[in-house]
């Protein structure tokens, strides 16, 4: 449980912008693809996507635990997203999801990850608050729900994994270590519109987007051939494209800064 305790402590909880159990899931995977330890190109959108075709990653009792397996070495590292409203998900249980959390895994982490997963899931049969999942009203009071149920895991691990949960719990708040916090991480979808008579058409409520994506060159091409464009402060990634009469396409974009 020691990678849910690193993603508290550096701001990687998030509200999930919809209901949508693919839209979580590409909204969530793309976050880790800005992370810095992630090197560019890396799909981890379609690592998740193919996991999740292959099997439902729900748990039941309103959690999902989708990952993507990576060829590189690093650290563990996930992100967890909130869904006010529930996804429908798939569970064993039947119940909607409430939290999801994402894992990425490297080659070197395989273990780890098994080893946190199995606790996590020895944590949902024991710890008592379970119920109230579904009753907290903002992201300070999942964040809370998750360090109890923390606390409970730790009680049933080993001396050592107790050991080094006390030290994450112990560590500086995530201002202090600025340099992996992304609390301060900004997410704007937006829309793209595109044709072969046309200017491309931003659709976008960000002012400072809008102008960088004015002066982006080869923009529309990039995306469509690579599926993301990074220049700069931004990182663009193409979610989707819908074709249109007289080669019209509209892609659907999310783009990325750490503020």
């Amino acid at each position: 449980m020691d990678t849910i305790l690193d993603a508290l402590q550096e701001g990687r909880l998030f509200e999930l912008p919809d209901n949508d159990k693919t839209d979580a899931l590409q909204f969530l995977a793309h976050v880790i693809e800005a992370f810095p330890e992630v090197p560019a190109g890396t799909d981890v959108v379609g690592h998740v996507m193919k996991r999740e075709e292959a099997t439902s990653t729900a748990l039941g009792k309103g959690w999902a635990c989708p990952h993507a397996r990576v060829p590189f070495d690093e650290d563990l590292m996930c992100v967890i997203g909130w869904s006010p409203a529930g996804i429908d998900y798939g569970a064993p249980d039947g119940k909607p999801v409430t939290l999801v959390v994402m894992y990425l895994v490297p080659g070197n982490q395989r273990n780890h990850y098994l080893r946190e997963v199995s606790l996590l899931a020895k944590a949902l049969e024991t710890y008592p608050g379970l119920d109230t999942l579904r009753e907290v009203e903002d992201l300070d009071d999942i964040r809370n729900y998750l360090l109890d149920l923390v606390d409970v895991a730790k009680e049933s691990a080993g001396p050592d994994t107790r050991a080094r949960m006390i030290r994450l719990q112990a560590r500086p708040a995530p201002e202090l270590a600025a340099f992996r916090d992304l609390s301060n991480l900004i997410l704007e979808c937006f829309t793209l519109i595109s044709g072969p008579d046309m200017k491309p058409v931003v659709l976008t409520q960000n002012p400072d987007l809008l102008a960088w994506l004015g002066s982006a060159d080869n923009l529309v091409s990039r995306l469509e051939a690579e599926g993301s464009y990074q220049n700069g402060e931004w990182r663009v990634l193409r979610r989707a494209a819908v074709t249109y009469q007289g080669g019209r396409v509209a892609l659907d974009c999310l783009a990325v800064k750490l503020g």
